[in-house]
Formats: C-alpha cells, structure tokens, sequence
C-alpha cells in the first residue's frame, strides 16, 4: 500500500511539473510539442480547443490499450496521470501565476520547455506511470522494440512536429525540435537514474592486498574475477569495484601507492542499487522513502 501511495504521489508531481512547462513555456510562446501533448496543442492553436479536454478525449482509446497490454496498475497508473495532467493544465491556465513571454529569447523558451516536460514525464516514468498516449506508446518501444523512452518518444514527437507546421513558423519549429530533443535526454537521464558512479576493472599482481586496502581504506567492496591475458596466456585476477564519483580519485591513488603497475579501466554507471549505495550493511535503506 505505501508504495501505491508513494508512485501515485510522484506521478502526480511529475504531471504538475509537466503541465507547468507546457502552459508556461510552450503555450505562451507558442512552441509545438510531440506526442499526444502535441496533438492538444496542435488543436488549440489552430481550433482553441482547451488541452485539458482535449488530451482527456485523445487519451480514451489508450486507457483501453493500457489496459489490455500493460496491466493493472500501469492502467490505474495512466489514468491517474492523464487525469493529473489535465487537471494541471486547467489550473495553470486559469489561475496564471506568472507570465513568461521568451519571444525575444526563444533559446531559454526550448531549454526550459525540454527541462520541465522531461523532469514531469521521467518522474511519471520512474514511478511506474505514464500520461497516456504517446507515454504508452514509449512503454511498448521498450517492452517489444528494446528502444529507450527517449529514443522512441523522439520519433513520434518528430511525427506530430512535421504536423505542426501548419501552424509553426521556421523559428518556432527549430526551438520546438530543441526543446523535444532536450525533454529526451532528460527523460533518458532520470529512467537511468540521477544519480552516476564509476566502475572500475583493476587487473594487478596484487590482488588481494589491493582488495584488502580498498575495503579497508573507502570501505567498499570489490569482486574478484578470474581472466587469463592473451599476451601471456597466463591466468590472473581481476578485481571489480564500483565506487562513487567522487571517491574516483581515492581509489586510483590507493591502487597506484599499492601498485604502480597495475592496468586500470574506469567506466560509468547510470545507476547503482544495492550495498553501500541504496542499503547499508545491514541491508536497510540508507535514504528513507
């Protein structure tokens, strides 16, 4: 149940945060979008049909698809955040908070329309939801195609943009495709997680005194593997060992005092869940939900 509460709480924030790029940032300078958020604004500029409806109306057929192919809570999960999103988009066009015009600085329009439309629909994606349409569409790339969500919202963004240049001009269609392309990797970069460490493979003639120092000195852990050189054709051990960002330099100074001859390839990591990042030694979480 608390986890229920949890990702409903999140898909609602991130529809909140999506609404608000939308309304402030696209809608007020006039910026097209991709997607079934595209398509409501496709009708509003050219018909002023209000989005709140129109993205409920688009959406119906898909609670349906969600149902049938995604399951039970990914649908339960859609409508609360289509319902989320149009009720946002009602708010912030009725009740404006701020106005931002950008027509003389459109670059800050696209960054900030991309930044917020990302962050809204990963945080919705993170936490198991989805805002309907298109976001189903993203979620079937993934489960059939192995695409990523941006990648495959990118593509049926660009659709939907060719479309709207019935209503763009030049200008406003190349500051649209900065800012869709700007939401992608945004979206991208919240699935795969916000926060990044490093992973390195440390291949040296002393293994486990390294192993030792590493655990001893960073307290992290290290995994030994068996390889064999192709050079040499000799047998050795490898040893992996993932560390956070910043401890990157401390643990290539450790391995360079214990071995200045060991052969060492560092590499990055999207996300990191487990011992040490996510639970501590005890296996409890280290940063309560």
């Amino acid at each position: 149940m608390t986890w229920h509460l949890k990702n409903t709480f999140f898909i609602i924030l991130g529809s909140a945060i999506m609404a608000f790029g939308l309304v402030y940032f696209n809608m007020q300078n006039n910026l097209a979008d991709g997607g079934f958020t595209g398509i409501t604004l496709l009708l509003y500029f050219i018909f002023e049909i209000d989005p709140a409806i129109s993205n409920l109306i688009l959406n119906i057929p898909f609670f349906i698809l969600g149902w049938k192919i995604l399951g039970r809570n990914v649908f339960l999960y859609t409508i609360i955040g289509t319902l989320s999103i149009s009720l946002f988009l009602w708010l912030f066009q009725t009740y404006v908070l701020i106005e931002l015009t950008l027509q003389q600085d459109m670059t800050l329009a696209a960054l900030f329309a991309g930044v917020l439309i990302g962050t809204g629909l990963g945080i919705v994606f993170r936490y198991g939801g989805t805002t309907g349409g298109s976001d189903i569409i993203a979620k079937l790339g993934v489960r059939y195609l192995g695409w990523s969500m941006g990648k495959t919202l990118f593509i049926f963004d660009a659709m939907v943009i060719t479309s709207s240049l019935v209503y763009l001009n030049y200008r406003e269609a190349m500051y649209t495709l900065v800012a869709v392309f700007v939401a992608a990797k945004v979206v991208d970069f919240i699935q795969q997680g916000a926060y990044s460490a490093k992973a390195s493979f440390i291949i040296s003639d002393k293994p486990t005194e390294l192993a030792d120092t590493i655990l001893k000195e960073m307290n992290r852990g290290a995994t030994v593997l068996r390889g064999r050189g192709t050079f040499t054709g000799s047998e050795r051990e490898v040893l992996y060992c993932v560390v956070a960002r910043n401890e990157l330099v401390r643990l290539k100074n450790l391995v360079e005092k214990k071995d200045p001859h060991a052969f060492v390839t560092v590499n990055d990591v999207q996300d990191v869940i487990g011992e040490g990042f996510t639970f501590d030694e005890n296996k409890n979480p280290l940063h309560s939900s």
